[in-house]
């Protein structure tokens, strides 16, 4: 699930990416879980998602207001799967596709 805020006195868009366990690949046992992307050099390290007692993972970043960035989650530093909610996709060099999104200046 993606939630999108922007915050009027930054000038960004705040966006909490969320995974609930039971949209995680069942064959994935997950032992770590990463937000990956071009807004970060797909470094798994840069942000960690961390699991609520609710089971849901979540971590939050900040863009700029109409600016798109490319996105996948990484688990167990091997496993990659997309967010369905995302706002498009583009194909990858690997064969797959990355997810968009995109920085608003509303909830959307």
């Amino acid at each position: 699930m993606l939630q999108k805020t922007y915050i009027k006195s930054r000038k960004k868009c705040k966006v909490k990416f969320q995974v609930p366990e039971n949209q995680v690949p069942t064959w994935i046992n997950i032992k770590s879980l990463a937000l990956v992307g071009d807004f970060n050099e797909w470094d798994p390290k840069a942000n960690p998602m961390k699991a609520t007692k609710k089971g849901v993972f979540q971590t939050i970043i900040e863009i700029e207001p109409g600016e798109e960035i490319q996105f996948r989650y990484l688990a167990n530093d091997r496993h990659w799967f997309n967010a369905w909610e995302a706002d498009s996709y583009v194909p990858n060099e690997f064969g797959s596709e990355n997810c968009v999104v995109r920085g608003s200046k509303g909830v959307e």
